[in-house]
């Protein structure tokens, strides 16, 4: 499944290449992937038959492109895309084959040349989406809660409103050791979280973009089960383990990123993102990198979680009284 990394390089993709320029024509292929969309695929259309994109935004795995009509406006509204499971964005010339799987079809404009040397563009933004969980639709933009820009690749302080409950991702600066700390070991209401740390950061109410893969990586990191209850993290836990989600997506983009030619913006999780340098995630029966214990997978929430028993060892359980029956 594509994670932040991936989607972020989607982002930058689609910045380099598609920010700018206007859309001529809309090709609905497959209406389950406008599934999303108010008014259904008639409104999608209409909302961005000759609308001009502005810069590419990501919060989570949540991409969006804002567009307008006159220059001189503020973007209102933008297009989300979110890829699900089998998602891809290609831009390609028109002359190519539709690729498998075709869901929808953008024809855009000549825009500006954003690429020193390249003076045409391809011409087709395409969705393609073996497994359906991904897609499109048109959102409008709100206000930040925080007043804060919504999220990478963008200054605007706004967000579609159909991603305003996903938290600030991993990547984004905002973050700080004691915003974070907070969000990881307590509830809005001040009580304690007693679930399991992983639940709490694949959460993306609470922190946006871990998927299962990057947990498992960030976990091994910091020593830490995927059980233990996050309100027993101390400062010092859940600073070395944002260091360590930082570590791993920015790793992880630096690798993968380069695997691909970003005039191609593809993601279709063979990308070889998950095959470099993982240390726990589909390690079963390998040596731990670190203190030479067996890697170990167990299940976790209808999938697995990788690691080693002898440096992430299982948290102690509390023994049930009275007390905590008052709580």
């Amino acid at each position: 499944m594509p994670e932040l990394p991936e989607a972020e390089v989607v982002r930058r993709g689609l910045d380099r290449w598609v920010s700018g320029r206007r859309v001529e024509t809309v090709d609905i292929v497959d209406a389950r992937s406008v599934r999303r969309q108010e008014g259904g695929p008639a409104a999608f259309e209409s909302a961005l038959l000759g609308a001009r994109f502005a810069a590419a935004a990501r919060r989570g795995k949540f991409l969006w492109l804002p567009f307008v009509r006159d220059a001189a406006a503020e973007p209102r509204d933008a297009v989300v895309t979110h890829l699900g499971m089998s998602g891809q964005v290609l831009l390609q010339d028109p002359a190519m084959p539709d690729p498998r799987h075709l869901k929808i079809r953008l024809t855009l404009d000549g825009g500006p040349a954003r690429h020193e040397g390249t003076s045409d563009l391809p011409g087709e933004l395409r969705f393609v989406d073996q497994r359906i969980f991904g897609g499109m639709f048109v959102s409008p933009l709100v206000p930040t809660l925080d007043g804060a820009p919504g999220g990478a690749g963008t200054d605007l302080p706004l967000i579609p409103a159909a991603a305003g409950h996903i938290a600030r991702d991993v990547l984004d600066p905002l973050w700080d050791p004691s915003t974070f700390h907070r969000a990881l070991t307590r509830l809005p209401s001040g009580r304690p979280r007693t679930t399991g740390v992983k639940r709490v950061i694949l959460d993306q109410a609470v922190i946006s973009g871990v998927g299962n893969i990057y947990a498992d990586e960030a976990l091994w990191y910091a020593s830490l089960h995927y059980d233990r209850p996050a309100s027993t993290l101390t400062r010092t836990h859940s600073g070395i383990l944002l260091e360590a989600l930082i570590d791993v997506m920015r790793r992880s983009l630096e690798e993968g990123g380069t695997s691909f030619d970003s005039l191609y913006v593809n993601v279709n999780g063979e990308s070889g993102y998950f095959a470099r340098s993982l240390q726990a995630y589909g390690r079963e029966g390998r040596d731990c990198l670190r203190c030479g214990g067996r890697i170990v997978r167990e299940p976790f929430m209808g999938r697995s979680s990788y690691r080693c028993p002898r440096c992430q060892r299982r948290p102690r359980l509390k023994k049930f009284t009275a007390a905590d029956a008052r709580v």
